[in-house]
């Protein structure tokens, strides 16, 4: 069957409609909306209930423009720098730049020193909020969701502040050592979405799971998302291994590295789900009492009462929905 979707196969990447619908547009989109704690906290600190409804609203308005931001820009690189090189190649070329410097060139090319101290200023200001949302994010949930209720839980809050501190100076440290990692990677993009597949692809079908039904409990939680990491990083391990496994994870003969990024976020959130419902099944749930605020279905959602069309948060995101298939169907 497999052989079969690969015909549907003709673009760069080798990945058929089944791995952009399910593994990039269900699996790795929905598991950033739902679990990045970047988005995830702005929600959590709207002043009203109509501010959190519309912020996820708003998000998916702006993240649509992001492809015409990135795309247009390396278009026009391309146009008016055609020495521009894969970044496998300029690596081994003295002097050479790769796709993947276009926008600092263009600044360099374009701007003037006004102009371009700005997109610079930018560029390091964009960087900078990105890298200080993550450590609090890692120092927050280390302390306050592992440490706090799994290991030390009565202790005083100067205790807590030194162990978000340590665990900061940690996570850059981490961070660095990561980063070295990038080098094995034909790009950062590639890099990022095999991190998405072996961590939030699980993580997503543990979330939605737990918090859409009542049914699921703790220990299935716990193995589904376990067994949904490791089917990820087992898939990665047998092609990296085995280059010609790669046709059998992604459903094509043609597929590159980030097809395989795609497929395997798909089927690390199918083991995760499959586990977890399996699991729960076998395990003793919790009362809707204890699921309260928690669950939906088990949780009274409040209701900020009758609003005008143009302040219902239905009305944008239907908007939104409709503008989403709009472009996929023209830019399919």
């Amino acid at each position: 069957m497999w052989r079969g979707l690969g015909h549907f196969t003709s673009n760069p990447m080798g990945v058929n409609w089944t791995g952009i619908v399910f593994g990039l547009g269900f699996v790795v989109s929905f598991g950033y909306w739902t679990t990045d704690f970047l988005v995830v906290q702005r929600v959590l600190s709207a002043k009203s209930l109509r501010a959190a409804q519309m912020a996820p609203i708003i998000g998916a308005g702006f993240k649509m423009f992001v492809p015409l931001i990135v795309i247009v820009p390396g278009l026009l690189g391309l146009a008016v720098m055609p020495h521009l090189l894969p970044e496998s190649v300029a690596a081994h070329v003295a002097g050479s730049y790769s796709y993947n410097e276009v926008l600092p060139l263009m600044l360099v090319r374009y701007c003037g020193p006004g102009l371009l101290g700005l997109g610079i200023t930018a560029l390091i200001a964009g960087f900078m909020s990105g890298m200080a949302g993550n450590v609090s994010a890692f120092s927050a949930v280390w302390t306050y969701d592992i440490y706090r209720s799994q290991i030390h839980k009565h202790a005083s809050d100067s205790h807590y502040v030194s162990v978000g501190r340590w665990s900061t100076i940690l996570g850059v440290i981490i961070s660095i050592g990561a980063a070295y990692l990038v080098m094995q990677f034909a790009s950062i993009m590639d890099y990022v979405q095999a991190l998405f597949s072996f961590f939030i692809a699980p993580l997503f079908g543990t979330v939605i799971l737990g918090m859409l039904w009542k049914r699921a409990t703790a220990a299935g939680g716990f193995w589904g998302l376990l067994s949904g990491t490791v089917v990820s990083v087992g898939l990665y391990l047998w092609v990296h291994f085995n280059p010609a496994a790669l046709a059998e994870v992604a459903f094509s003969v043609h597929a590159k590295a980030m097809a395989e990024n795609l497929y395997r976020a798909l089927w690390a959130w199918l083991a995760c789900v499959i586990v977890t419902v399996t699991v729960s099944m076998f395990t003793k749930p919790k009362s809707d009492s204890e699921l309260n605020g928690l669950v939906y279905g088990a949780t009274v959602i409040p209701h900020e009462g009758p609003v005008p069309l143009y302040k219902n948060h239905w009305f944008w995101a239907s908007i939104v929905i409709i503008v989403f298939f709009a472009l996929n169907i023209i830019f399919w």
